[in-house]
């Protein structure tokens, strides 16, 4: 979900009896009605999907297509989103799972995305604010890296990515050296345990990074402070350990300057 340039929010989803990519436009702040489209259909399209606004103050959305593994964005229209315009950015093997979206210090779009073929981390820049047009890169293939990311654009106005390295059980963190991120660096942030899955990251008051994730081995939610501005190490706090807690999280900056989690419980 994000909140459009008319200040109503747009979400985009799937749809799983039908296998769309769709997207809801609130006609009012609280959303009690909405306009719904169809901006996909053609085959099992729609997972992953993650939403920003472009400085053309359209929705652009990155998501995964299923049926040819590929990672595509749809670019909307209008204000609303009754309809877009669908590029496919990456069709390298299976690519375009747990895709997360921002707009880079360009004004251009920035994508992270995992690449099951490869069971790598991968990032989409684009060189247009339509993204029609794109560069790939690979950033961290070292075992089975790149579940659950999410990026955001930190004060330096490079990208920052928080991943889950699925072999090794850790947190990690990949920050862009350019704006199109074509070289990067990458740092095991929290190793203590099985951390990491579901991540969600924003960039704090203090310019560094926070990040949500699950503690597997405790069944806990935690936070992860990051110590610099390119994450090369973090602190870790448990915030929620009652009970098996912490998948699906999300994370944002309130109006007092403070992170406010959210996450799924599981009974």
């Amino acid at each position: 979900i994000i909140i459009g340039t008319d200040g109503l929010p747009l979400v985009s989803y799937r749809s799983s009896s039908n296998a769309d990519l769709k997207v809801a436009h609130c006609e009012t702040a609280g959303c009690a009605t909405s306009a719904k489209a169809i901006l996909e259909s053609s085959g099992d399209v729609g997972e992953f999907s993650s939403i920003a606004i472009g400085t053309d103050g359209l929705g652009i959305i990155s998501y995964y297509d299923r049926t040819n593994g590929d990672l595509k964005v749809a670019h909307c229209n209008t204000t609303s989103c009754s309809s877009a315009a669908v590029t496919t950015l990456d069709s390298t093997g299976d690519v375009g799972q747990h895709t997360s979206i921002t707009i880079g210090s360009d004004g251009f779009a920035l994508i992270s995305y995992y690449d099951a073929s490869n069971a790598g981390l991968k990032v989409a820049h684009c060189t247009n604010t339509t993204c029609s047009a794109s560069t790939v890169e690979t950033i961290d293939s070292a075992g089975d890296v790149g579940r659950r990311t999410s990026i955001a654009i930190g004060i330096d106005g490079r990208g920052l990515i928080s991943y889950f390295d699925a072999t090794s059980n850790d947190l990690k963190a990949a920050h862009c050296s350019n704006v199109s991120c074509s070289s990067s660096t990458f740092s095991s942030v929290v190793t203590s345990g099985g951390v990491g899955d579901w991540n969600s990251m924003t960039i704090g008051t203090d310019g560094r990074a926070v990040i949500s994730y699950y503690d597997s081995f405790n069944g806990a939610l935690e936070v992860a402070h990051c110590a610099d501005t390119v994450c090369t190490s973090a602190t870790s706090i448990d915030v929620d350990a009652a009970a098996n807690v912490g998948q699906h999280s999300s994370i944002t900056i309130g109006a007092d300057g403070l992170p406010d989690r959210k996450s799924t419980r599981l009974n």
